[in-house]
């Protein structure tokens, strides 16, 4: 009789052993599985502060995942420098001097912050059942060249740019603004993709500046007067109401919003474009879901971003939720160290209450090694079976684990943003997020992964049960035995 053979009647022969290794090899099991598809979970928020207008969806990028970038590039920095002072991947990092005392400072640039023209174009031209879509900047300041602003007299200026506003689209018509209704054309026309040079103004700046389409105007950077950058005016717009102020001050009130095409405002500044959200129309709102999922399966850095459907509704990956990547990859580790002293714990009760077929069995001169590799083979084909049968509760059980990781994150963010609630003073408004759904995938490769894992602490387990009773002589096991 072989060893498999043994192995294989000895699992039988001793139901209670076997169903207990089964239990706990079992619970391992589903354990590794819920911390492996938790790393990369699908987080459905909903997101109040950002929402998408129309049937259409919102790319913007990932607040955390920019967080993320922003560190490696300052730790790359710091290799590649020795006194830590230089750039990397649109990152500075800088020394400045306050009230007489160094100070460390990090900006970015436009390459770091924007979002990425040749993902949103890849998006736009690979998913099917889009009907077109809109680029458009961040808010820029400048200043006005031979026109006035609006300002309220009554207003201290002097902390303002005393600037207006330019906001680049590659297609006006798609612009959060026009699309909830608000803004719309009172005279002339909105800016499209064919345009350069173009821009739209409101209503009270040109009659402010008795300004009409085919007049142009000009501005600067709020840096430098030169260079001087002349637009010509295709429309005016009005508002149902005021647009919400990107900063405080005059610069960036309704009336001095200024619609440009989607170069005007870096030729201004003389610096790469910053793009900050990217909208994506729907043709048929029947297939709203399937152009969603269509979105979802273009070949991009999807960790950069957040896609934000026209409720609100916001999938991003569970690694850019917070922390909770390193939480389950903590998990694993706590996983594989607890399984590892269980089942060590199992084996040597195991191979104690075997003393008598041992010592039998070493006395017919079967050698050490081929006892351990039949218990080995006892303890491989029983793990097998325990992950095979763990996989049938795995769906469920690593949804709840990847759901409870979620719940505390968000429990750990609400107790922060308490705790520092009050200490800096600022006009940003954190996106008001609301967990809607999590939705945790075994894949073949973490399946695969988890097979290695009980197999790999099953050899350990039992090579360190093993050592303590296969070192004694046969003898010295007969005799105890008797």
């Amino acid at each position: 009789m072989n060893v498999f053979q043994r192995a294989c009647r000895s699992c039988i022969r001793k139901p209670v052993k076997s169903i207990l290794l089964l239990m706990a090899a079992g619970i391992i099991s589903l354990l590794f599985l819920s911390g492996m598809a938790s790393r990369s979970a699908n987080i459905a928020a909903k997101d109040s502060t950002r929402q998408a207008i129309g049937a259409g969806f919102l790319l913007e990028n990932n607040p955390e995942n920019r967080s993320k970038r922003l560190s490696e590039a300052s730790e790359k920095i710091a290799e590649l420098y020795p006194d830590g002072v230089g750039s990397y991947g649109g990152v500075h990092l800088d020394k400045i001097t306050v009230n007489g005392a160094e100070n460390w400072r990090t900006r970015t640039d436009n390459s770091f912050e924007s979002l990425r023209m040749d993902d949103i174009e890849k998006i736009a031209k690979n998913t099917e059942g889009l009907s077109g879509y809109n680029v458009t900047t961040v808010p820029t300041a400048v200043k006005p060249g031979n026109f006035t602003r609006i300002e309220d007299p009554d207003t201290d200026q002097s902390n303002d740019f005393q600037g207006v506003t330019l906001i680049g689209n590659l297609d006006m018509s798609m612009d959060s603004n026009v699309l909830s209704g608000n803004v719309t054309i009172k005279e002339g026309r909105m800016t499209n993709r064919e345009d350069t040079n173009v821009c739209v103004i409101s209503e009270e700046l040109a009659e402010e500046n008795k300004l009409h389409p085919g007049d142009t105007i000009s501005f600067h950077s709020v840096e430098a007067e030169e260079p001087v950058q002349e637009v010509t005016i295709v429309g005016i717009y009005q508002v149902k109401e005021k647009m919400q102020p990107y900063m405080s001050g005059d610069t960036f009130r309704s009336e001095n919003v200024i619609f440009t095409d989607l170069h005007v405002p870096e030729k201004v500044e003389q610096d790469d474009p910053l793009y900050e959200k990217a909208y994506f129309k729907v043709a048929d709102v029947d297939d709203y879901e399937k152009v969603k999922e269509r979105i979802k399966e273009t070949d991009i850095d999807w960790q950069r971003y957040d896609l934000i459907d026209n409720q609100g509704n916001l999938d991003t990956m569970a690694e850019n939720f917070n922390d909770l990547e390193s939480i389950s990859n903590v998990l694993l580790l706590i996983v594989a160290g607890a399984g590892f002293v269980i089942l060590s714990l199992i084996f040597i009760f195991w191979i104690r209450n075997r003393t008598r077929e041992i010592g039998i069995l070493m006395s017919l001169g079967i050698s050490k090694g081929r006892i351990l590799l039949q218990i080995l083979t006892e303890a491989v084909l029983i793990g097998w079976m325990a992950a095979a049968l763990s996989l049938i509760a795995a769906p469920q059980v690593t949804r709840m684990a990847a759901g409870y990781l979620t719940d505390q994150q968000v429990q750990q963010a609400e107790l922060s943003k308490e705790q520092n609630a009050g200490k800096v003073a600022t006009d940003y408004q954190a996106p008001e997020l609301t967990v809607t759904s999590v939705e945790a995938n075994l894949t073949p490769e973490m399946i695969l992964a988890d097979f290695f894992g009980i197999t790999g602490l099953i050899l350990l387990s039992v090579s360190a049960a093993g050592s303590l009773i296969l070192v004694r002589k046969p003898r010295d096991l007969l005799s105890e035995m008797s």
